[in-house]
């Protein structure tokens, strides 16, 4: 009975700490201070606290993180989808791969000059470093979402160089200190093999799971988040065991399987929402549990981090961002905001314990140093985010939880039904019923608005954020650009 008491104690306090969690998120959107921080200061400073903690191996640890982070980058590209994608596809890939590389260089440099680390040990750092995290942008924005083409530029971003970022770690720390261009050589052999394979399987995964969850029934409703979930580690597992890059393909495959009509989708997307909030408070945690704080002032790391992080914040990531973003067609507004909201997460946290685990040179000081750059970016630079966002006049609008759902359930898939959201500028904003060029076999069977239906009647006159719902004979592919922006 003894191991039974234990065992519900460690279970009590397991809970207790996710409730404070959960109920951290609304804190954080009083405070403006993003939830993650909290998780990762006070697992650092619990650890200090209760010595025990430190049990926890860092491999388990980098395990448990990187399982998180199949669920966030999944769940994140199914959040954006291939049509919201699609436009800035190239874009975000230009941001996500070479933003990376000049990002990584960049601050190599600066941690050569001014910290005086090796070239070998800098380039982890810079690389390290180079990965960011929109999840903690939008944790500070509470309740206001991004639109416009930042609102998928910034996700987009991450979703790319955080895979980027990673293939670059294993590329470094897969060489022998050997000469440069042995170095160089050889991890951009390593890098191109795993993105490039990465890349296939993804779409290839992408694809097959959009005919799997679309033509195979299950038994039972429960079965089929579950279901998604497994394809999306399979993803990884396969990609990662023919050498590419698992997390490129689980963040393909989530876009890709995004905007796919298929049962019960609302369910796994609502299933895989909240699993991504719990691999971001489980990561968070969990990494700040490997930071032993009462070291920090006898290394150095403090004052270190601070002078990389300010050199991160104020002069990389603005001169890089306004090399990649000038031939792109964004206001002086948004350029400022991505160059400023290019926030660090528990990338690179994981990424410097890489370097630990390697047995690199200077490895407990290069993870220090990386710690200290993330909490001043996710609590100094996160905390201002708003301020910014609403100086720049970054497309923005406020997003009000729904907690009640009506919905009616159907046994076959129902055709000629599709669902729209007025966009601003379209040609349906300020529109009534009845002069849209809809068809005469179509009609607005719902609107809802601000969260409320809206009677439908030929009068009514459609406003920006408005959902609608559409009833045709048949495909109603011509209608969709009526309710988005031509412009884009």
């Amino acid at each position: 009975m003894e191991g039974t008491w234990s065992f519900g104690l460690a279970i009590l306090v397991v809970a207790v700490a996710g409730l404070a969690a959960v109920l951290s998120n609304r804190l954080s959107e009083r405070t403006r201070v993003p939830a993650p921080v909290f998780f990762l200061v006070a697992a650092a400073v619990a650890v200090d606290v209760f010595p025990s903690l430190r049990r926890l191996s860092t491999g388990t640890v980098q395990d448990v993180v990187t399982v998180a982070l199949v669920v966030l980058l999944f769940q994140g590209g199914m959040e954006i989808g291939w049509r919201r994608f699609k436009p800035d596809a190239r874009a975000a890939l230009s941001i996500g791969v070479l933003g990376t590389f000049a990002t990584a260089g960049l601050l190599a440099a600066a941690a050569h000059y001014l910290l005086g680390l090796d070239w070998r040990p800098a380039l982890l750092l810079g690389t390290a470093l180079a990965p960011t995290d929109p999840a903690v942008v939008f944790s500070v924005l509470g309740r206001r979402k991004i639109t416009g083409r930042t609102g998928t530029l910034l996700p987009g971003e991450s979703g790319l160089n955080d895979p980027v970022g990673i293939a670059l770690m294993a590329g470094l720390l897969g060489t022998s200190s050997g000469s440069a261009l042995g170095t160089a050589g050889h991890t951009a052999v390593l890098f191109v093999q795993e993105m490039a394979i990465g890349g296939v399987l993804g779409v290839a995964a992408g694809w097959a799971l959009k005919w799997f969850i679309q033509k195979v029934p299950l038994p039972a409703e429960g079965l089929y988040p579950l279901r998604t979930l497994a394809g999306a580690f399979a993803v990884y597992g396969v990609t990662t065991v023919a050498h590419g890059s698992g997390f490129l393909a689980v963040f393909i495959a989530g876009v890709l399987l995004g905007d796919v009509r298929a049962p019960y989708k609302r369910e796994i997307e609502r299933f895989h929402t909240a699993l991504g909030s719990l691999g971001e408070i489980v990561g968070f945690t969990l990494l700040g549990l490997t930071v032993p704080l009462w070291t920090f002032a006898g290394k150095g790391a403090w004052g270190d981090g601070l002078v990389l992080a300010l050199v991160l914040a104020f002069l990389v990531r603005p001169v890089v961002m306004a090399l990649l973003l000038w031939p792109m067609s964004l206001t002086v507004g948004e350029r400022v905001f991505l160059a400023f909201a290019g926030l660090k997460g528990a990338v690179p946290v994981l990424l410097g314990s890489y370097i630990v685990s390697s047995g690199a040179p200077d490895a407990d000081r290069l993870y220090d140093v990386v710690f200290v750059v993330v909490v001043f970016s996710v609590l100094v630079q996160g905390s201002l985010v708003p301020t910014v966002a609403r100086r720049c006049r970054v497309p923005m609008r406020s997003v009000e939880l729904e907690p009640w759902a009506l919905g009616v359930r159907l046994r076959d898939k129902p055709e000629g039904v599709s669902r729209h959201v007025v966009q601003r500028h379209s040609s349906a904003e300020g529109s009534r019923v009845d002069e849209l060029d809809i068809g005469e076999d179509t009609w607005i069977s719902v609107v809802v608005r601000e969260g409320r239906l809206v009677p439908v009647s030929g009068s009514t006159q459609l406003r920006a954020g408005d959902e609608v719902l559409l009833l045709t004979g048949d495909d109603d592919e011509q209608c969709a650009g009526l309710f988005t922006d031509g412009s884009t």
